[in-house]
């Protein structure tokens, strides 16, 4: 099998069998397009079911002293070990060769965290007398009460909102659903940019009618302007520290564990599929988990 035949197959599979959404499914078909040019550049002349584990570990090597990041190298390996899964689910391998390659070690890096002072100020820097103050409010108020990935922001749906029963229905990862609580702050911002901005917007383009968050040409925002509104906002604001949509996401982890939040609850409010992934989330500061021990150990009473 050629590689464009065999990465045909594959991305379906991630599409259609794995779920995967469509940033996953363009990192792991990218990262093997990295495969194909390493198997170019090294005059390695065989289809991709032939490569031993030899060669690809020589291909992780040749990724290391490219200089990308642990986590970036982690993930290509990811992308390997699913592409010849895929492989071997399709009986065009006997033996998988990536089954005893090993991934660079990860630290646990955490982004930072806003303070509930901090998500104040930022929040209190929009400028309302502008057209899409409202609409930012609205915006960052909903992050922040749900947690939400910035993509799952940006395909909101108002048939998503369910305020008579407090909760917002949420498309996440891998188009998985699930049923997020809602504060009522963030559905009173919401119902305001709905009532005083969005039901008077006339320009909406067609197949963004059910859209929640708009720009002023009808249209779904984008990731990236999410990501310019929040650093603006972060400059505007005088807090210094390097932040992006997914710190309000962090930072609604961090605040509900240490309120006492269940981790358990956290995870599903994430769409976590592990508890270990909402643990790397939920970054607890020392004096929290000294209070934790005193308050929960037998000996400590």
């Amino acid at each position: 099998m050629n590689w464009n035949s065999i990465l045909k197959g594959f991305k379906a599979y991630l599409q259609l069998e794995r779920s995967l959404s469509e940033n996953s499914v363009d990192a792991y078909l990218r990262d093997m397009a990295k495969l194909e040019q390493y198997c170019e550049l090294q005059g390695v002349l065989v289809q991709p079911e032939k490569l031993t584990q030899q060669q690809l570990e020589q291909f992780l090597i040749y990724v290391s002293e490219y200089g990308l990041s642990a986590r970036t190298q982690a993930r290509i390996l990811s992308g390997l070990k699913a592409f010849y899964k895929y492989l071997s689910i399709e009986d065009v391998i006997e033996d998988n060769p990536t089954e005893l390659l090993e991934a660079p070690k990860i630290g646990r890096k955490l982004p930072d965290v806003l303070s509930v002072e901090e998500i104040n100020k930022l929040i209190n820097a929009i400028d309302l007398s502008k057209a899409e103050g409202e609409r930012n409010k609205a915006m960052l108020e909903t992050m922040y009460s749900c947690g939400l990935r910035v993509s799952e922001l940006v395909n909101l749906k108002l048939s998503n909102l369910n305020f008579n029963e407090g909760f917002i229905h949420v498309i996440g990862k891998g188009s998985k659903e699930r049923i997020v609580p809602i504060g009522s702050i963030a559905i009173k911002h919401i119902n305001i940019y709905i009532k005083a901005v969005r039901n008077h917007q006339q320009n909406i383009k067609k197949g963004n009618e059910d859209v929640v968050f708009l720009n002023r040409r009808g249209s779904k925002l984008t990731r990236v302007m999410i990501f310019t509104i929040i650093k603006q906002l972060c400059e505007k604001s005088g807090i210094n520290k390097t932040i992006s949509p997914h710190t309000l996401r962090h930072s609604f982890a961090t605040h509900l564990v240490e309120g006492g939040a269940d981790l358990r609850a956290v995870q599903e409010m994430l769409g976590h599929e592990s508890i270990t992934t909402t643990e790397i989330y939920t970054h607890l500061d020392r004096d929290y988990l000294r209070q934790a021990i005193l308050d929960f150990h037998p000996r400590s009473k």
